[in-house]
């Protein structure tokens, strides 16, 4: 679903209102809508206010521009189904609608990661342009398809922290044997150069690296990272999240469900999904700059990866991408349409965006 399309669904909406108010010396117009009542699934705890935040925001706007009639209920994750296992409630129709990223689920497709960010991939912005405007949200719901659900974006965290490590990593050397939380192909690439990697749900991660079950953790960057108090075991914090340049978060819907609502609840649901995306975005960059600073009065020290892990996370990264899309056809689709973008974009954004950073940044 493109941008345009979107913007032209919430103008349809609009006109589908004024319509029914009658011309002059009409009688009140009768326009019932049909009352609907969904179940939202997240991946996300409840206090999250800016990832699961944004489902809420969905709700609540589908709720208002129907005047109450479609009415979605967010859950967080665990309350009714599992945090890992949202796609699999919405494929199933055991919820009609979830919130989660796509990077999860790579075992299922590997190709599904594109749907959320893969290694040295785009940024939100960018990200956002080849979903909206360059064809991946069509080339990724091709995937989603297989599995009887429809895929709309919902929101991006921005550029991510490289996480919180125990023991200082001072080189590439010092991965060997680590113990990290890390989802999607970002841990592909960490188990290619030496780390065992695990994919955690984020209100279960503080537990395992408290007890020492993981010696390192990424979530997303200084809000949430606070919130969720893995400064309280571990000090170092590193950057940048190379795997996680610009991750886009989704609303799954099941395709039944989503096609048995009438067409002004579809284009609403659309509208509404992309109204809690820029709510994530904005809060985001809205609180993680104070967010930092406390975490710095705290204690905790901020880290660079070096140079040689970076060098070899980057080499790992373009062969697990070349090889994904060797194998698989669909997988090389997506990675063509991809590749091509982000090519095309870095060059833009290498000479205006970061000249300006250059510039002013210090």
């Amino acid at each position: 679903m493109k941008r345009r399309d979107l913007l032209t669904g919430a103008l349809a909406g609009g006109v589908l209102a004024a319509c029914s108010g009658g011309g002059e010396g009409a009688g009140p117009a009768v326009h019932t809508r049909k009352k609907i009542r969904w179940r939202l699934a997240s991946s996300f705890p409840r206090s999250l206010d800016t990832i699961y935040g944004a489902a809420e925001v969905m709700a609540e706007r589908v709720k208002a521009m129907t005047d109450g009639n479609f009415d979605i209920r967010c859950y967080p994750a665990g309350e009714l189904v599992p945090g890992l296992e949202v796609l699999d409630a919405v494929q199933q129709g055991t919820v009609p609608i979830g919130q989660s990223a796509s990077y999860y689920y790579i075992g299922k497709n590997p190709a599904l990661a594109f749907d959320t960010c893969v290694p040295f991939g785009m940024t939100a912005r960018q990200q956002n342009a080849w979903l909206l405007e360059g064809g991946g949200i069509e080339l990724v719901n091709e995937l989603y398809a297989d599995f009887g659900v429809h895929s709309i974006p919902g929101g991006n965290t921005g550029v991510q922290m490289g996480g919180w490590f125990v023991p200082e990593v001072p080189d590439l050397a010092a991965l060997s044997g680590l113990k990290m939380r890390i989802p999607g192909m970002g841990g592909k690439v960490m188990e290619a150069l030496g780390v065992a990697t695990q994919t955690i749900a984020g209100g279960e991660i503080f537990p395992a690296l408290e007890r020492g079950a993981i010696d390192a953790t990424d979530w997303v960057g200084p809000y949430d990272d606070e919130k969720l108090g893995f400064h309280k075991v571990a000090k170092n914090y590193y950057y940048p999240g190379w795997w996680e340049p610009g991750p886009s978060l989704s609303f799954f819907v099941n395709q039944e469900q989503l096609a048995a609502l009438p067409a002004e609840y579809q284009a609403i649901l659309k509208v509404a999904c992309h109204e809690g995306g820029l709510a994530m975005q904005t809060r985001y960059d809205a609180k993680n700059p104070a967010a930092l600073k406390r975490l710095l009065e705290a204690g905790v020290t901020t880290r660079k990866f070096s140079d040689d892990l970076m060098a070899a996370a980057r080499e790992a990264s373009d062969q697990m991408l070349a090889e994904g899309a060797a194998a698989d056809a669909g997988y090389k689709k997506i990675y063509d349409s991809f590749k091509s973008f982000r090519d095309e974009s870095f060059a833009w954004f290498a000479l205006a965006e970061r000249a300006y950073a250059e510039a002013s940044f210090k």
